[in-house]
């Protein structure tokens, strides 16, 4: 698995059947302490996450698991949220503080079942 946030959204009138009503959003890749690494790329949602979310996404196969006993073609599918996250300073400082996700968009999802738009 790997963390992203969510920068976007995509939507395509001709595609594949099999992607027909799914969610596509524009993800940057990110570092475990939440740097940006590599291009921005487009994953399925399962999750409903919106714009500035931290997520976390997988590739290959596994991406098509979260849609079983269908197998769309999908490369990369978002399977979480994350709400917080805690990492150990590699200086001997102790741990770092733990970076939250955005809470507006935490609370708004909790509220409404859902993430903000994107």
């Amino acid at each position: 698995m790997y963390l992203g946030r969510v920068v976007g959204c995509v939507w395509a009138t001709v595609k594949s059947p099999a992607l027909e009503g799914m969610r596509m959003l524009v993800v940057q890749p990110l570092t475990p302490d939440l740097q940006n690494t590599g291009k921005p790329i487009i994953c399925a949602d399962t999750m409903g996450a919106g714009a500035g979310e931290t997520v976390y996404w997988v590739r290959g196969k596994e991406a098509s698991f979260p849609f079983l006993p269908a197998e769309p073609p999908t490369d990369t599918t978002i399977v979480g949220i994350v709400d917080s996250i805690h990492l150990k300073s590699g200086l001997g400082h102790g741990p770092a503080p733990p970076r939250q996700n955005s809470q507006a968009g935490h609370a708004a999802r909790q509220k409404r079942g859902k993430a903000k738009p994107c």
